[in-house]
């Protein structure tokens, strides 16, 4: 009768266990379909954040371990678990809260990294775990062992490149611009690869050492795969490093049998990837590229046979401009990011949209530092989500658009991508600015973009360049239209 008990009670809190995971997993989803609109992205987090919750706690109040007398024993060091969830969620809440908007990018590539680790430490750690008598019955070739090589390659390769890209975004690495590199990069993914085959063909437990030869070689490909990206390119290498992480994240879940990480990890593993092939398309990239790091070119000038003039425009010029249109296009990019001027252009379009001019905002996919930075920026500064317009469709409305003012866009701008064979944007679909009557680009310097090349749209008969702080710049535009 007392076994019965046993039995019934393990059965009860295997199955609140296991429906909890269902609960968990369901937030998850629900959580990201809300991330979808800006109006409910704030709760889509707080839905997903209490799916996280809910798994962490009934894991550690319901999960037994079985032993080897055949009794099943629940999670230890509970107290050092506690602390350890205590202290990395005043650093998580301390740094989202103090992160500048344009150190954003930085923060996700760093968080981003840290859960490649957490994959690649675990694998590291179940490794001398694999069961002997699957290794008995089946070597290495078992589903135990593919999982846990998979997530230290995976994670590996996530954390190192999380942390190059991090260092590129913070601009503390420079870029590698060599040939050699793309075809070291094949070599050592193709080791990688040979390994992993290797270890499984194994009837036997490979040494720990060669585990951590293979984690090495892991760590220096993330390394050697990102260091040739430039920086305008980080955007795609952000998106493919996090779903690097949710498929690392998901091997994890195959290891434990854990259906609320599995589905955590495989809901941003085909988020991130989906998420890369956009990007890719509006980057004009193959993804094949990014993998073996062929991301980029070289630095090429604008075309040598154009007029290189600049035509300035005074204040008041801008002012008259702006407030006798009908229809005004703001097109954003990092250097807004940079200025923290982002409510001064929300301040601008509703003075603006007051006098009865039309105001949009057109946005590239890559603008800033990673997927929808400029979105989340303007969404920061109440900006209506409806007035945010995507490149493609912002295009077809430039003909008939009286003004654009680009503020703080170079690359995304730049009609050399599809002017200029030789560019290293070549291809790369732009926001096409100089197709609308006039232009107003606000800059504090001729310095190029992100992509260091020359942006001849800044050349442009219909181009006007207004020198000076973004910030500075909009709050003197303000007064100016404002005393008409």
């Amino acid at each position: 009768m007392e076994q019965i008990t046993k039995v019934i009670d393990y059965s009860q809190q295997f199955s609140i266990l296991e429906i909890s995971y269902i609960i968990a997993s369901v937030l998850y989803i629900i959580g990201l379909k809300r991330l979808s609109s800006p109006a409910t992205a704030r709760g889509g987090n707080l839905w997903a954040a209490a799916g996280m919750f809910l798994a962490i706690l009934f894991t550690i109040v319901f999960h037994k371990v079985k032993q080897d007398d055949g009794t099943y024993e629940g999670i230890q060091n509970i107290p050092l678990i506690m602390l350890a969830i205590v202290l990395g969620g005043i650093i998580g809440w301390t740094a989202a809260r103090k992160v500048k908007m344009t150190a954003m990018p930085q923060m996700v590539s760093l968080f981003n990294g840290m859960g490649g680790a957490c994959a690649a430490l675990i694998s590291l750690m179940e490794f001398p775990h694999v069961p002997a008598e699957l290794v008995e019955y089946h070597g290495m070739l078992n589903g135990y062992t593919l999982s846990v090589i998979l997530g230290l390659m995976i994670g590996s390769v996530s954390f190192a490149g999380s942390m190059i890209a991090f260092g590129k975004l913070d601009g503390k690495i420079g870029d590698i611009k060599a040939s050699w590199l793309r075809y070291l990069n094949m070599i050592i993914l193709a080791g990688l690869l040979i390994f992993v085959i290797y270890i499984l063909q194994l009837d036997y437990k490979p040494s720990m050492g060669l585990v951590y030869i293979f984690a090495f070689l892991a760590l220096f490909y993330g390394v050697s795969f990102v260091m040739p990206i430039g920086g305008a390119d980080m955007p795609v290498v952000i998106s493919l490093l996090n779903s690097f992480t949710g498929v690392a994240a998901a091997m994890g879940g195959f290891l434990y049998d854990n259906r609320a990480m599995l589905t955590g990890g495989i809901l941003v593993g085909s988020a991130g990837t989906i998420l890369t092939i956009l990007m890719c398309k509006a980057m004009n990239r193959s993804l094949l590229n990014v993998i073996i790091g062929a991301f980029g070119g070289k630095s090429k000038e604008g075309a040598a046979d154009i007029d290189k003039t600049t035509r300035e425009v005074t204040l008041s010029d801008a002012a008259i401009l702006l407030s006798y249109s009908q229809k005004v296009y703001i097109v954003p990019g990092y250097g807004l990011a940079v200025a923290q001027a982002q409510h001064l252009c929300h301040e601008l379009d509703v003075l603006l949209s007051s006098k009865g001019v039309e105001v949009k905002y057109g946005i590239h996919p890559v603008a800033g530092r990673m997927p929808g930075h400029m979105n989340v920026l303007l969404a920061e500064a109440d900006v209506p989500y409806e007035k945010l317009v995507e490149a493609e469709d912002a295009n077809k409305e430039m003909p008939n658009t009286d003004v654009v003012i680009v503020i703080g866009a170079n690359d995304v701008v730049n009609p050399a991508a599809e002017e200029d064979p030789s560019s290293p944007i070549y291809g790369m679909p732009v926001v096409r600015v100089w197709e609308a009557k006039n232009v107003i680009v606000m800059k504090r310097s001729m310095a190029k973009g992100y992509a260091a090349i020359e942006n001849n749209l800044f050349y442009h008969p219909r181009t006007r360049m207004l020198f000076g702080d973004a910030k500075i710049t909009l709050q003197k535009l303000i007064a100016e239209i404002k005393s008409l």
